[in-house]
């Protein structure tokens, strides 16, 4: 079944959250091309704990060889993000942050509602573009969080990273994406989009996973 679309004026998107979607693969929104990559990264407590405050302190997305700036924490009342259930209706969040916290160099950790500017160049692939937090999950066996298109990306979409941590003690990493072209390029040659797409998907893992080795 498609999932229906959740409007929200602060991404260039409608169909926010739908990273959640079971069937994102097979029902993407409209003109989008999705993609879905998930790899084991261990096993145990400490693994999972471990690669849960690297993803959280934006350790995938530096990795991939991008830039952050202009980091900004959501203000005024906590903003509590998106969620959908089974069903496709809006859930309340699994958790709010309380409290900020900052990684090493100052930069906040990811929070809902924070927006973030990312730019830098993926095998000569140009990525700059402002990004929206859309929910973050931090529960005892997972931890993750969504990023959304704000606006000045060659593509419109979503892409979420979660950790889970399964009950035969193994931890997994999936990142999860759609993309809409919006540069010409882009939109003529799809073969552009799945490429950036995937370049993506290595760096994150190469950050998170301690298995990772580069293929040859």
């Amino acid at each position: 079944m498609r999932r229906g679309t959740f409007r929200d004026e602060t991404v260039d998107y409608a169909a926010v959250g739908a990273t959640q979607a079971p069937d994102l693969m097979q029902y993407p929104p409209e003109r989008s091309i999705p993609a879905e990559e998930s790899w084991r990264i261990g096993s145990g407590e400490s693994r999972f704990k471990t690669a849960g405050e690297a993803l959280l302190s934006w350790t995938a997305q530096r990795a991939a060889g991008l830039t952050l700036s202009d980091v900004r924490p959501a203000s005024g009342p906590m903003y509590s993000g998106v969620s959908f259930d089974e069903e496709g209706h809006p859930v309340t969040p699994s958790r709010l942050e309380a409290e900020q916290r900052f990684d090493s160099d100052g930069t906040p950790f990811v929070g809902a509602g924070t927006t973030v500017h990312m730019h830098g160049r993926v095998r000569g692939m140009k990525i700059d573009g402002e990004l929206r937090v859309i929910y973050v999950v931090e529960e005892a066996r997972r931890i993750g969080f969504a990023l959304g298109t704000v606006g000045g990306s060659v593509v419109s979409g979503e892409e979420s990273f979660l950790l889970d941590w399964y009950a035969n003690d193994e931890v997994w990493f999936t990142v999860r994406a759609f993309d809409a072209p919006t540069a010409l390029a882009y939109k003529m040659i799809p073969a552009l989009t799945r490429r950036r797409r995937r370049e993506l998907f290595k760096g994150y893992l190469r950050a998170i996973s301690p298995l990772y080795s580069t293929p040859t």
